[in-house]
């Protein structure tokens, strides 16, 4: 990869770009579809002409869109190039998409995380867009001596109907780069009526490369003298190296050296999202993957318990704090009693409407009920990867990293460069799902390029990432109801934690429905690595308080629908304090769509239906799911969705995100766990770590989207949350027995005769 001198003009910027096959020029690919046809191919021009950070266009009206957003699935580097397509009212097919490298300077937010792609880029990509198409304007204008508010634009073209003078962009474009950029605020925006690119949907610009294995990801990445690396981790959280021999691998074919690779540097280069607690680790680098992990396995060290340590850390506004990590082998049945024990104590309050402990003392019944959840491995399929070819004077890093803008500041200050040096490249990714924004493998490969003088590849097995890794926290939430003797509904409280954050929201549903309400939290130290996983702590809790709201539903005798869109009806017109996150009207919404797709009073002969809403990410997901019993196993036959994410850019890239996430979902709620033991965790790869298998997703998944003129929100998250409790409620009607612990799986295989 090459290094951009980010002193060159903007001309001789894109030039070197396009010469160098490196840097920002990635990849491209048509966007009409994965074989365009001859006459939607458009030759590659023989100049490009830069228009601004996101545009350039070429002298035959071929346009460059970059994508600042890394890939890792979620189709934002076709989505986001839709909005600058749009606004710069270009024709689609002459388009072709680029992968931005992380270039600050240039690019704003290029962090792929939170389902905030879309909905961050809204305004400043649709403006970007739109001002390229101002400077095409204003380029005809002073070519014809025309005034700029009498030029059209149409598919690429500008257009002065009074002296009928026509022109492609192509023509303007080496004009409209050297003009100056209009003020974004005087920039007009489309309406939403006139939309041609936005609401359409648009095939995956990498969908060629994908289904024809061309090398695109980080894993593909090859450079004349590469070496290839292996990193051994202490085998436990809680343990660190003491010593090892090296001779028992540098003897091996292949092997070019081993070496300790420190981790945390004093000048607190360790960022916000980088987790990983084991400070110091062994690197062998060789001449080929498979030597490396041969003399992994011969590896003879020794490692000896860590006690309790300080590491420093930059915080998120780049303020230098401190974190403490308990020392100790932590085990999941402790883990357990140490909750149960939390369960038992009032927690921290972290929101308080009316009176619920008087309500409490006048109801004439309390329901209880208690939920946990284990810790959950990512399991990213493509594994964790990085190349780094680091020298006196640059570091050039390429690999799969969500967050390139927080592990460049690591980089930097543990290879002692200052950040300017340093070249982030974005691969697309194999899969994210929150892994990937902690990319202390991008630190190791630097470390060990630094060390070796030369280029490096370095890949995790998949036991390095599922024993070493980064995981979903392990949670428990006690629900309880005030019931008076006519089963109305007096108070709600709710406590939750976890190890080692609790997951409530405190200002979502149900909170601001009912008169009486109180959330608790608590959280408990460890030592093992826990981060963000698809819907962080909403994808604990929703299961939690959608699975306790169908329980009190059914004990109050009411429909569990209605029972929900009464208290949003509450939310609405009378709402209990001023701090509610949500919108009742739009969560309403997609309870009475999803009853509507899913007819939810006609339920077929065989099946049992659950359902299941819950609000985050800004946006707002009903589903209702429907299981069979055959051959004594549940069978998810039909899941139908109901979403409000404001305006869908890309249906079909929108339904394709939404089903990923429900599949997702349905394999984590029945089979997701990962325990502990001494430390350890208890399984390292795929034979012992469940997933879901292609015959067990659903044969039906319908995803259907409000109709809403509000701007986009998250998508790739809100879909995940509710499948937990809509698949527990309807396994409920399945079974007759509640669920109150994940995975359901092994509760399931305990029952002798599943009920139907």
């Amino acid at each position: 990869m090459t290094l951009i001198d980010k002193k060159l003009n903007r001309r001789s910027f894109l030039k070197v770009s396009t010469l160098a096959g490196g840097g920002m020029m990635l990849s491209f690919s048509w966007l009409a579809g994965c074989k365009p046809t001859p006459e939607q191919v458009l030759t590659m021009p023989d100049e490009w002409f830069e228009i601004n950070s996101y545009i350039k266009i070429g002298e035959n009206g071929a346009v460059t869109l970059f994508n600042p957003n890394p890939e890792f699935g979620s189709n934002v580097k076709t989505s986001l190039p839709m909005l600058l397509a749009e606004e710069l009212d270009i024709d689609w097919k002459n388009v072709f998409v680029e992968q931005a490298d992380f270039y600050p300077e240039r690019f704003d937010r290029q962090f792929t995380g939170g389902s905030q792609g879309i909905r961050q880029g809204w305004m400043p990509l649709r403006t970007a867009g739109a001002t390229a198409r101002q400077l095409i304007i204003n380029a005809a204008a002073q070519s014809w001596n025309v005034p700029a508010s009498e030029i059209t634009t149409n598919a690429g073209n500008v257009e002065h109907k009074g002296s009928g003078k026509k022109a492609g962009y192509g023509e303007m474009a080496s004009l409209a780069g050297t003009l100056e950029a209009p003020d974004p605020e005087t920039v007009k925006l489309k309406e939403i009526s006139d939309f041609k690119i936005i609401g359409k949907s648009k095939k995956n610009v990498d969908g060629t490369k994908i289904v024809t294995g061309k090398p695109m990801f980080g894993i593909d990445h090859k450079v004349e003298g590469m070496k290839y690396a292996a990193i051994v981790h202490p085998p436990a959280f809680g343990m660190q190296l003491k010593s090892f021999d090296k001779s028992s691998v540098t003897s091996m074919p292949g092997i070019q050296d081993a070496f300790e690779v420190k981790i945390f540097k004093d000048d607190y280069g360790r960022n916000f999202f980088d987790t990983t607690t084991f400070p110091v680790i062994i690197a062998i680098v060789g001449n080929s993957t498979w030597a490396v992990l041969q003399a992994k396995k011969n590896l003879k060290a020794e490692w000896e318990k860590a006690p309790e340590s300080t590491f420093p850390m930059a915080g998120r506004g780049g303020q230098n704090i401190a974190i403490k990590v308990p020392g100790g082998l932590e085990n999941s049945s402790s883990h357990k009693a140490k909750m149960a024990e939390y369960i038992a104590k009032p927690g921290n309050v972290l929101r308080k409407d009316g009176d619920p402990e008087g309500a409490f003392k006048k109801a004439t019944k309390v329901m209880e009920r208690t939920y946990t959840a284990p810790f959950l491995a990512h399991n990213t399929m493509e594994p964790m990867n990085c190349f780094a070819d680091v020298t006196a004077d640059k570091a050039v890093i390429y690999g799969p990293t969500q967050a390139p803008e927080l592990i460049k500041q690591t980089i930097a200050a543990s290879l002692g460069m200052p950040q300017e040096k340093i070249q982030i490249n974005l691969a697309r990714m194999g899969g994210g799902f929150g892994r990937r924004a902690y990319s202390h493998h991008m630190t190791e490969a630097a470390l060990i390029s630094q060390k070796i003088q030369a280029p490096v590849k370095m890949v995790y097995t998949r036991e390095d990432d599922m024993s070493a890794g980064v995981y979903r926290p392990t949670y428990s939430a006690t629900y309880r109801a005030a019931l008076d003797e006519e089963n109305n509904l007096l108070a709600l409280h709710v406590k939750a934690g976890g190890i080692p954050e609790s997951p409530i929201h405190a200002n979502r549903f149900p909170a601001g429905a009912l008169d009486n309400y109180l959330a608790e939290g608590w959280q408990i130290e460890s030592n093992i690595t826990i981060g963000a996983f698809r819907a962080p702590r909403s994808n604990f809790i929703a299961g939690a308080e959608q699975s306790f709201l169908d329980e009190l539903a059914e004990e109050m005798g009411k429909d569990p629908i209605e029972f929900r869109l009464e208290l949003l009806k509450r939310a609405e017109t009378n709402p209990v304090g001023e701090n509610n996150d949500y919108d009742p009207k739009r969560y309403a919404g997609v309870l009475e769509l999803v009853r509507e797709k899913s007819n939810w009073s006609n339920v077929p002969s065989g099946i049992s239906r659950g359902v299941s809403a819950y609000f985050c990410h800004n946006s707002y997901v009903a589903e209702v799911i429907d299981v069979s019993i055959k051959e004594n196993q549940p069978v998810v036959e039909n899941v139908y969705a109901a979403v409000d994410c404001g305006i869908v850019v890309n249906p079909d890239a929108a339904a394709n995100m939404g089903e990923g996430a429900i599949v997702d979902g349905i394999g984590n709620a029945f089979y997701g766990e990962m325990a502990f033991e001494n430390g350890a965790p208890t399984k390292k790869n795929f034979d012992t770590y469940r997933m879901i298998r292609h015959k067990e997703a659903p044969k039906k998944i319908e995803v259907h989207f409000v109709d809403s003129k509000e701007d986009p929100t998250g998508l790739g998250e809100p879909l995940f949350p509710p499948v937990f409790a809509a698949l527990g409620n309807s396994l409920y009607k399945a079974t007759g027995k509640r669920l109150y612990e994940q995975p359901f799986q092994p509760q399931l295989l305990e029952m002798e005769n599943l009920k139907m």
